[in-house]
């Protein structure tokens, strides 16, 4: 057994911070309740020069005020970068935790809020610094490259950082380059990447506690009953769910293959909070949740993250009223976080024309000036 087999964790069977999550997501609110806490949001966002950001797994409603605010719904990586580019003092992260830590790297000068800062993810829960760090250090002829799913002290470990959406070009431009790799957290969307690269990757055994329930034998019996459908899969899936998708991708570029797709009939295997996008952007098209190991089983994933499902409404106008949930991150881990981060951006500015600007002030200079948290 590989050293890194040892840190395998399976959070649906064996763990209780998944029932945990569960018992806190919070009850809907009537009509009425809803449209009084939309109000209130929207007030308080005005008054306190807030920014509201929303990842595309939260509720609809969440969502949808992100973007009549002026906000954004979009993936972890585009969260940080809008609110970086924003005049905003105060950034309101509807997500799960790293999320709101990977905006306050960025965004170190900023007050950073979050409706539930228990509201966790289980690759992150699966790749402890305490396991990590040392892991690394046992290997320190690798280029570490971590997944944005992670804790600040795990990306502070990394050489670089990467999200889904330009994890396998920044890997492939690695391997050019000769250069070995240590791979966290996810084990799936490390496989699909060194797969597709060839790269020599030593690969953590983390996994997301709602892709890896994905199953093929219930995919292709959906199929079979759609067969003009679109697979679209992300690749923190397993690999034979990945061997039957037209369209492998990140968050982003799934709703870009469903909106530019000439089909009208899609299978979706990530998380079924990405749908509501689909079907604003695609609003004659046909949208259905690919199976998990949940529909009929124990499993409590069933394609929506227990996680991400604690963000609500009344916990979104409480944070903004009271100032409660504030994320706060150790100065020098961020700093060290942030070169990672940077890297990936800088790669990504360097593939595209002209590149984005950054302002007079880059990130790293935000911290040498004191501008980080108290």
């Amino acid at each position: 057994m590989d050293q890194s087999e040892r840190f395998s964790v399976d959070f649906c069977r064996h763990d209780s911070t998944v029932a945990h999550a569960w018992a806190r997501t919070p009850a809907e609110p009537s009509a009425a309740e809803r449209v009084d806490l939309k109000g209130r949001v929207r007030s308080l966002l005005r008054a306190q020069d807030a920014t509201l950001l929303a990842h595309y797994y939260v509720h609809p409603d969440l969502q949808d005020l992100a973007e009549e605010t002026g906000g954004c719904v979009a993936d972890s990586l585009e969260m940080a970068r809008f609110g970086h580019e924003q005049s905003s003092r105060t950034l309101v992260i509807c997500g799960v935790r790293f999320m709101g830590e990977t905006a306050k790297i960025l965004n170190p000068e900023k007050r950073i809020l979050m409706p539930d800062l228990e509201a966790t993810c289980s690759l992150d829960l699966a790749c402890s610094a305490q396991e990590f760090v040392p892991f690394c250090d046992a290997h320190r002829d690798r280029t570490v490259v971590v997944y944005a799913n992670t804790s600040v002290e795990v990306k502070a470990r990394a050489d670089w950082v990467v999200t889904s959406a330009i994890g396998l070009d920044i890997v492939r431009e690695l391997h050019r380059r000769g250069e070995k790799l240590l791979w966290a957290p996810d084990r799936h969307l490390g496989r699909y990447i060194e797969r597709e690269t060839g790269a020599d990757m030593l690969i953590w055994q983390g996994a997301c506690v709602v892709h890896d329930e994905f199953k093929a034998v219930e995919l292709q019996a959906l199929i079979a009953s759609h067969p003009h459908a679109k697979v679209l899969v992300h690749p923190e899936s397993p690999e034979p769910v990945i061997k039957l998708a037209d369209v492998v991708g990140s968050t982003g570029q799934l709703i870009r293959a469903s909106r530019e797709s000439q089909s009208e009939e899609f299978i979706v295997a990530t998380d079924g909070g990405i749908i509501h996008q689909m079907r604003k952007l695609s609003p004659n098209k046909r949208f259905i949740e690919a199976p998990t190991a949940g529909n009929g089983a124990t499993c409590k994933s069933c394609a929506h993250c227990p996680w991400m499902a604690m963000n609500g409404l009344s916990a979104l106008a409480r944070v903004l009223e009271t100032g409660a949930n504030e994320i706060r991150i150790d100065p020098e881990a961020g700093a060290k976080a942030l070169r990672g981060i940077e890297r990936m951006l800088d790669f990504a500015a360097s593939r595209t024309a002209p590149a984005r600007p950054r302002g007079a002030q880059s990130y790293g200079d935000a911290y040498a000036h004191g501008m980080g948290p108290a």
